[in-house]
């Protein structure tokens, strides 16, 4: 990339690349999600669902949570998501994703189609999806971060 520091950047629309994320957000079941509090970075495990256009990743969280609060204090989070295998060949092998966007909590017939949209994909995890202490997360994603071949970057943008 000649000494670039700035990702490559796309807008929607970009066959290959699109295909290749859904192709990963479909695989893959579990991301990370990052989120701050007073200047201190926090990640949580999380199982995830996304749109089909993309454009959001549905995430549940029990609302008396660290990421949570956080959450509700700053809305702006990364939610990372690869393909590794934690072999030797994952240096050029494996594509990794950053996910930049904005979390809501979602309500009313949004949060009933998101939450069976997210059980569709995780019904092993109904009882805690079901749980009225359980929030529905929408993060409206505003780009994708992919990184492939160990330092191939390219930015998709959603908006």
């Amino acid at each position: 990339m000649s000494g670039a520091t700035d990702p490559l950047s796309m807008t929607r629309g970009e066959p290959a690349l699109e295909s290749l994320l859904q192709g990963l957000l479909a695989a893959q079941k579990y991301a990370v999600l990052a989120t701050e509090s007073g200047g201190q970075p926090y990640t949580s495990l999380m199982a995830f669902s996304v749109s089909e256009d993309l454009c959001d990743l549905i995430l549940l969280t029990e609302r008396a949570t660290h990421k949570y609060a956080n959450l509700m204090a700053n809305r702006r989070v990364a939610v990372f998501i690869d393909n590794r295998e934690n072999v030797g060949a994952d240096t050029l092998d494996a594509v990794a994703i950053t996910a930049l966007g904005e979390a809501e909590e979602v309500a009313g017939d949004d949060c009933a189609r998101l939450r069976e949209a997210y059980l569709t994909r995780h019904p092993y995890l109904a009882g805690f999806a079901t749980s009225p202490s359980c929030a529905v997360m929408r993060v409206r994603v505003r780009s994708y971060i992919v990184v492939r071949d160990f330092q191939e970057v390219q930015e998709w943008r959603m908006r």
